[in-house]
């Protein structure tokens, strides 16, 4: 068993790229099937979320080739229609289902899987393919669907799903007619997958408040895309500057995607600098206690919240993380706590944003007491974003701390270790 040994209480500091958004790779591999012409994918990461994207779309019939981080991708015809049970591992495979059922009329797809953060219903998913003129059926752990010919539909999305909306737009642009998505997410990784989409020859359009149109065609056709900088990652290096305080050049950040993160790095007492080419981020004192409360884009990411709260284990004062996208995502705040954190959790919606989860006694909001000294513990890694609430934590921590469990963060972080031992941090891999 792999695990990360990290030896808190280093400044970081220095210089680090990030890579291919992790949340785009899987979306543009699916949106590569609806072509049978070549496409080619830059920036991409190298993790496992690539690695199983890859293997759904080579199940399927694609021919796939790779050079560093450009990924070739053609697939001239349909020969399965059935994804293999072992994309379980993540989201991807339910994405599949729209290019599927536009190429061969069908398709089957295993349950969702990925990071244990709550229920993921696939209701969204379901209704709009229904909606769009396919027969789905749930059957054991797979969902099948046919169609005799997509069409255009107008879709209602009761929330801004971002997988529903990525589904819908992914079947959508081959169906007869009109699709209008109401309710749509329109996160970047889906502005970008619009992007891609555009260029392979879809018609779709935004328009207000959150609605997306698409005019269906007929055929589309190969296309050069670069995937967009991580914005998670981009945040986590972020926050690991200003825990340890330390001072790191975060190269490929964009502004545009973190707005909403840079307004609470400076509200917290953080501080950075857009550059060209990237953003810095520095301390000039304390940390200040600070009320977060996660919500779809343009709001704070949920993924951003993780890695947040370590840091607010940190700040003067009492912090308040109102989690209103995930029903269960504080799990990984009992790692804080084992390591000295003062954290209580609440099934109250501690803020003003309105909540999916009011009176349903989850546990969503949590209250960070701080600041208090953590120290090293062993830990084990429950999903991608907890991962790295707990490699923050060792890096601040006094002490040594052993974490198990880093298949979660390999699936969406390109060799984190050595980037961060690039920044001076004392991090090793072992197998024990």
């Amino acid at each position: 068993m792999e695990k990360l040994i990290i030896k808190g209480g280093r400044r970081l500091k220095g210089s680090v790229r990030i890579k291919g958004a992790k949340n785009a790779i899987g979306k543009m591999m699916m949106a590569s099937l609806l072509t049978d012409e070549e496409v080619i994918l830059k920036n991409v990461p190298q993790n496992q979320e690539t690695d199983i994207a890859i293997e759904i779309v080579k199940s399927i019939g694609s021919d796939v080739r790779r050079e560093g981080d450009t990924v070739f991708v053609r697939t001239t015809e349909i020969k399965e229609h059935k994804v293999a049970e072992m994309s379980r591992k993540n989201r991807i495979p339910i994405l599949a289902l729209g290019p599927l059922l536009a190429r061969s009329g069908e398709g089957e797809v295993p349950m969702v899987g990925g990071d244990k953060i709550g229920a993921r219903p696939v209701d969204f998913h379901i209704a709009s393919l229904e909606k769009l003129g396919a027969e789905v059926e749930v059957k054991g752990t797979s969902i099948i669907a046919r169609t005799a010919g997509l069409k255009g539909a107008t879709i209602t999305l009761p929330y801004p799903s971002v997988g529903a909306t990525e589904n819908t737009l992914l079947a959508a642009v081959l169906a007869k007619g009109r699709t209008v998505i109401q309710g749509a997410a329109t996160e970047p990784e889906i502005i970008d997958l619009v992007k891609m989409l555009q260029k392979m020859g879809a018609i779709i359009e935004f328009g207000a408040n959150r609605e997306i149109y698409i005019e269906g065609v007929s055929k589309l056709h190969g296309v050069t895309h670069s995937l967009i900088p991580d914005r998670i990652e981009a945040a986590s290096f972020a926050v690991m500057a200003l825990a340890t305080d330390g001072d790191i050049f975060i190269e490929g950040a964009e502004q545009e995607h973190l707005i909403t993160f840079l307004n609470v790095v400076r509200r917290l007492g953080g501080e950075y600098e857009v550059l060209p080419g990237g953003i810095r981020f520095f301390r000039k004192g304390a940390l200040k206690a600070v009320h977060i409360e996660t919500d779809t884009h343009p709001g704070f990411m949920t993924d951003w919240q993780q890695p947040v709260a370590v840091l607010l284990t940190q700040a003067k004062g009492n912090s308040i993380i109102h989690e209103t996208v995930y029903e269960d995502r504080f799990g990984y705040t009992e790692d804080l706590i084992k390591m000295g954190a003062d954290i209580e959790v609440q099934s109250k919606c501690l803020g003003d944003v309105p909540c999916r989860w009011q009176g349903k006694m989850y546990n969503h909001s949590a209250i960070i007491h701080g600041p208090t000294p953590l120290y090293g513990a062993e830990l084990e890694m429950r999903d991608i974003r907890a991962g790295m609430a707990h490699i923050i934590a060792a890096l601040i921590a006094e002490g040594t701390s052993k974490i198990s469990g880093v298949e979660h963060i390999d699936r969406g972080y390109e060799d984190i270790d050595g980037r961060i031992r690039s920044l001076g941090a004392d991090i090793e891999r072992v197998n024990e």
